[in-house]
C-alpha cells in the first residue's frame, strides 16, 4: 500500500470530503434553507465563496449539506447492496439446486441498464431518498451477486471446504467461517466501486427529476436546479458538479488500488 500513491490520494480526497460534510454547521454562518431573494444570484466573493442561488441561498452551505445526503444514499446502497448481493451469491454458488434459478434472476436483473432500471423502479415506487436506496439496492445487488457466486463455486471445491463437510460442519458454519471469509477482497473491491456509481446515479436520478424530492439539497438537486441558469450562473452548477467529482474520483482510486493490492495474481506482478 506504501507504493501505491495514487490509493492515499483518493484516501485523503474521500477523508477531506467527509470530514467537510460533517463538520457543515462549523464551517459556514449560514442555513442551507434560508432564503434571501436581496441576494440572489451574486457571484463567488469572500462573503459568499461559492455565490449564491436563485432563491439567495448560500451555494458553499447547500454543497456541504447536500454532500451529507449524497454519501448517506450512496453509503445506504453499498451496506443494503452488499447484504443483499452477497446472500444470493453465496446460496447461488455453493447449493446446487439454486444456482440456476438464482443465476437466471440475476441475468434479466442485468439485462436492463443501470439507469433505465432505477427509473422504472422509481416511477413505480415514486420519489423519495428511501425509494431512490432502495432502487438503486437492486439495481446494484447482482452485480456483486454474480461476483461472489464465481467465487463461491470455486472455494466450494476446495479441499479444507471438502474436509469441514466431511467432519460434519454445518451449510451456514462453512459459508460463513470458510468461504465468506475468503471473499472479503472482491466484496471491498465491488464496494468501493458500488458506492461510487450510486453517488453518480443518485445525481443522475436527481438531475431527471425523479430522485430526491427537489427541496432537499443534494449534489444532484443543486445541478438540476441550477441548468436553467448555465449561461447567468455558472457557479449554480460548477461547485456540487466538483462535489461529485472529487467523491466518485476518490471512491475509484480506492477501489483500483484494493483491488491492485488484494489481488494475488497483481501482486505478484508488482
Amino acid at each position: 500500500m506504501r507504493r501505491r500513491h495514487l490509493v492515499w490520494i483518493g484516501l485523503v480526497l474521500l477523508i477531506a470530503v467527509t470530514l467537510a460534510v460533517a463538520c457543515a454547521p462549523w464551517l459556514t454562518p449560514y442555513s442551507p434553507s434560508r432564503l434571501s431573494i436581496a441576494n440572489r444570484l451574486q457571484p463567488p466573493s469572500g462573503r459568499w465563496w461559492f455565490g449564491t442561488d436563485d432563491f439567495g441561498r448560500d451555494v458553499f452551505t447547500r454543497v456541504l449539506y447536500g454532500g451529507r445526503v449524497s454519501l448517506l444514499v450512496g453509503a445506504s446502497v453499498v451496506a443494503m447492496a452488499t447484504g443483499l448481493g452477497v446472500g444470493l451469491g453465496l446460496l447461488a454458488g455453493y447449493i446446487r439446486r439454486l444456482d440456476a434459478p438464482i443465476a437466471r434472476l440475476l441475468d434479466a436483473m442485468m439485462a436492463f441498464p443501470d439507469i433505465l432500471l432505477a427509473i422504472a423502479l422509481l416511477a413505480a415506487l415514486g420519489a423519495s431518498a428511501g425509494n431512490v436506496v432502495a432502487a438503486l439496492t437492486i439495481v446494484y445487488a447482482p452485480r456483486l451477486a454474480r461476483v461472489v457466486r464465481v467465487a463461491t463455486m470455486i472455494i466450494r471445491e476446495l479441499p479444507y471446504v471438502e474436509a469441514a463437510r466431511a467432519i460434519g460442519a454445518t451449510t451456514p458454519r462453512i459459508l460463513l467461517k470458510h468461504v465468506l471469509r475468503n471473499l472479503v477482497s472482491p466484496i471491498l473491491v465491488q464496494g468501493s466501486f458500488i458506492f461510487a456509481h450510486a453517488m453518480l446515479a443518485e445525481a443522475g436520478l436527481s438531475f431527471l427529476g425523479i430522485g430526491i424530492s427537489p427541496e432537499v439539497a443534494t449534489w444532484g438537486t443543486m445541478i438540476s436546479a441550477g441548468k436553467g441558469y448555465l449561461d447567468r450562473a455558472p457557479w449554480l452548477m460548477l461547485f456540487p458538479g466538483m462535489a461529485i467529482i472529487l467523491a466518485v474520483l476518490s471512491l475509484q482510486l480506492i477501489g483500483d488500488g484494493l483491488r491492485d493490492v488484494l489481488d494475488p495474481r497483481l501482486g505478484k506482478e508488482v
